[in-house]
């Protein structure tokens, strides 16, 4: 698997050697370098790495027995963020600068994800922290399994040295600054460097297949992974009113007593096998419901409980107390109607007592999954 290393560098152009170099010490060798930067960054590396004369890069691979050719890299592998104008810009200085960033880290990290035969190696040490936030951004939307992220640390006083550039195969003293600002020389076999792998979690395999065959800008990929979660029905019976996404509705005891009772029944339901959202098999037929009237009353009592439930029961000729078909029909065509002014027509799709087959075979039923259904008591 070809392992590639994508890099952000900022006015430290050491920090790809010390990357390189950190790899190398875990066994990580690399098989092509790519780097993200500004106009003087760029400047900087041309003129400290990638020199043919004396460039670190070149001088690193020589001094532990690397191969020039085992590793793409060049002039043309330094990637510089332009303006909109194709301008490249000298720092990340802006709103539209760092926005250019990210589309830059975005599209070749795509490119460099696209074919599975790679790894991809993210280098977030150098550059603004806002450069490594993007590449580490590009990390997170198309990261795979096989790809890392890493940063590097080294020891405080190497670190901001301008000479240090990796530890050599044999020690050197070279000068250093201390925090006083006053000079000193220190062996480079003091000089520690440590790989960092920095954990990530991806979020690719949310993007839709569609958005993966090229390379999208930002806010594209971001409204792709924003879905909204689906809203739950709640059924306070309390308060009398349902709730659903964020409106209330205000229904009678009667009606909401025998809503509440067929949003019981599916969430009594054991059959979770099964698509819950087409499934019918909770529905019922008008004689089983007015066999389960004394459940209905029950819940019909709980709701207006200030009222005397007996007195109720032997006053009533026909009502919530003693269902029949006529009545449940009447019953059920006013909640549908309470349900569209209160929450719409397409909520109502989903709400409703719904009907299922021809007469004499018609059950009813709620649609709405009984995940998304909560009955306060």
């Amino acid at each position: 698997m070809k392992k590639i290393l994508l890099a952000v560098i900022g006015l430290s152009p050491q920090i790809l050697t010390e990357t390189l170099y950190a790899l190398h010490q875990e066994d990580q060798a690399v098989q092509a370098i790519h780097v993200i930067t500004t106009r003087e960054g760029k400047e900087r590396i041309n003129a400290y790495l990638l020199s043919p004369s004396d460039g670190q890069y070149y001088r690193y691979l020589r001094e532990y027995g690397i191969s020039p050719s085992s590793i793409a890299f060049g002039t043309e592998n330094v990637h510089v963020v332009k303006d909109r104008n194709g301008i490249e810009i000298d720092d990340i200085a802006d709103e539209e600068d760092n926005e250019r960033l990210l589309e830059l880290c975005l599209s070749l990290t795509f490119q460099f994800t696209h074919d599975p035969n790679t790894a991809l190696f993210f280098s977030i040490a150098g550059g603004r922290k806002t450069m490594s936030a993007c590449l580490m951004t590009a990390a997170h939307l198309y990261g795979r399994p096989q790809d890392r992220v890493y940063h590097v640390l080294v020891s405080p006083e190497f670190e901001s040295s301008r000479d240090f550039f990796y530890p050599p195969r044999e020690s050197m003293a070279i000068e250093l600054m201390d925090h006083k600002g006053e000079h000193y020389v220190k062996e480079t076999r003091y000089a520690r460097i440590s790989l960092i792998s920095v954990p990530f979690v991806s979020v690719r395999d949310r993007i839709v297949d569609d958005l993966l065959k090229e390379p999208q800008d930002p806010p594209t990929l971001m409204l792709s992974l924003i879905r909204e979660e689906p809203a739950s029905l709640t059924i306070d019976l309390p308060a009398g009113k349902l709730i659903f996404k964020g409106r209330e509705l205000d229904i009678p005891p009667t009606r909401l007593a025998l809503y509440a009772f067929f949003a019981g029944i599916k969430k009594d339901c054991r059959l979770t096998d099964r698509n819950c959202r087409h499934c019918t098999a909770c529905y019922l037929d008008t004689h089983a419901i007015e066999e389960r009237n004394d459940q209905i009353a029950v819940l019909y009592k709980r709701i207006a409980f200030s009222r005397d439930f007996q007195a109720m029961r032997e006053a009533s000729n026909g009502g919530i107390l003693n269902l029949d078909e006529l009545n449940f029909k009447s019953y059920r065509s006013h909640i549908r109607r309470d349900l569209e002014k209160g929450f719409g027509l397409a909520a109502t799709s989903l709400l409703e007592i719904a009907a299922t087959g021809k007469r004499p075979d018609t059950r009813y039923g709620i649609p709405l999954e009984r995940q998304r259904i909560r009955v306060i008591h």
